[in-house]
């Protein structure tokens, strides 16, 4: 994980109902708070 996805993940973790924007498909496999999927919009 890189630190600018590691710092999206903790924002995810701050914010309950937020989604994150990426491009990057490595946000399906990251995890809030260990354990919760984290919301993401990615553009097809």
């Amino acid at each position: 994980m890189s630190l600018a996805n590691a710092c999206l993940v903790r924002m995810a973790e701050q914010h309950a109902k937020s989604k994150v924007l990426t491009l990057d498909q490595d946000f399906r496999i990251y995890r809030k708070n260990s354990r919760h999927v984290i919301p993401v919009l990615i553009p097809h």
